[in-house]
């Protein structure tokens, strides 16, 4: 009698489950529908909705793995498309597909920075499919038609300053070199876009898994980030070529053009988190290294001065000394 009512018990169960994560994942598809109407139609709402679209993914299947994420994945991009034309398919694939292997990641207790990794190739791999098949099918080249309307503001400033009676500024010829050089960032603008985007949306997901008592593994503090010692040697290789002078246009002028951005940047950051340990272990306020990441993007200086530390915490270990004479 008892093992019949186990057996019933566990019966239930089993009807349940599949029940329950056939209703979640019917209420994540269309909060996430929502979301992207409201992404695609609501332009004031855009710039912050973008951000959350992966995080029905990452949340779906951490709880329930990554062939139910993968499903969800395939009804929503299908609902997009039917719902967004030929704007929300895209949309849709790129949220998806970060947003799953985010939480896939997840569910499998993996680092934040594992995640992190794993979820920008996800979103670099398909900005890329999405990239090429503009050109292919649609036959536009998105960084030309960014190019066409940087030279149209352009030419449009220059004619209204020869109303005014005024010549070109040196400024009009600096900001119409920069158009040029556009051509050959398309590799970064897709690698940062992909990167940023990952980085974000995880930390809402975070803040969100916290609230829903989801377990996961948080990103460590940011004075303790360390990126590979191996980007210092790449950094300085890059440099050195960068200084000496490639022939424009030449495959290594465009990957120069696109490392170059990329490591300084990582440089600076390392940099940064050198001021963040050092304001912790002396018991400095938080806000004044918080100060000098803002300053950073504004002043030049302080940027330098925070690439500077990077590349010294890289080669020497600087935090650690910091540690140790503490």
């Amino acid at each position: 009698m008892n093992r019949w009512i186990i057996d019933k018990e566990m019966d239930e169960v089993k009807l349940v489950q599949p029940a329950k994560r056939l209703t979640e994942g019917a209420l994540l598809s269309g909060l996430f529908i929502v979301m992207l109407f409201l992404a695609l139609f609501v332009p004031f709402v855009m710039t912050i909705v973008l951000w959350f679209l992966p995080l029905p993914f990452i949340v779906y299947t951490a709880r329930h793995g990554w062939r139910a994420g993968l499903l969800m994945m395939v009804v929503t991009v299908l609902l997009s498309f039917f719902i967004g034309g030929i704007i929300g398919f895209p949309n849709a694939l790129l949220a998806g597909s970060g947003g799953v292997t985010a939480g896939a990641l997840i569910r499998r207790k993996k680092e934040a920075f594992f995640v992190t990794a794993a979820s920008s190739l996800a979103y670099i791999g398909v900005l890329i499919l999405l990239y090429a098949a503009t050109i292919l099918i649609i036959n536009i080249d998105p960084l030309a038609a960014l190019q066409d309307v940087m030279r149209q503001s352009v030419e449009q400033a220059e004619s209204m300053l020869g109303a005014m009676g005024q010549e070109g500024s040196q400024d009009l010829e600096t900001f119409q070199n920069m158009i040029e050089q556009i051509g050959y960032l398309g590799p970064l603008l897709i690698v940062a876009t992909g990167i940023i985007y990952a980085v974000i949306s995880q930390m809402i997901a975070h803040v969100v898994m916290r609230r829903l008592g989801m377990k996961y593994l948080p990103f460590p503090a940011f004075r303790n980030w360390n990126f590979p010692r191996a980007l210092l040697w790449y950094y300085l290789v890059t440099s050195v070529i960068f200084l000496i002078g490639v022939e424009e246009g030449t495959a290594l002028y465009i990957v120069i053009w696109n490392l170059m951005p990329l490591l300084e940047t990582i440089m600076a950051l390392q940099g940064f988190t050198v001021m963040f340990y050092y304001a912790y272990v002396k018991g400095l306020p938080k806000a004044l290294p918080i100060v000098l990441l803002v300053a950073g993007l504004i002043l030049p200086i302080v940027l330098l001065l925070a690439r500077i530390l990077g590349i010294i915490d890289l080669g020497f270990q600087l935090k650690k000394r910091m540690e140790s004479s503490n």
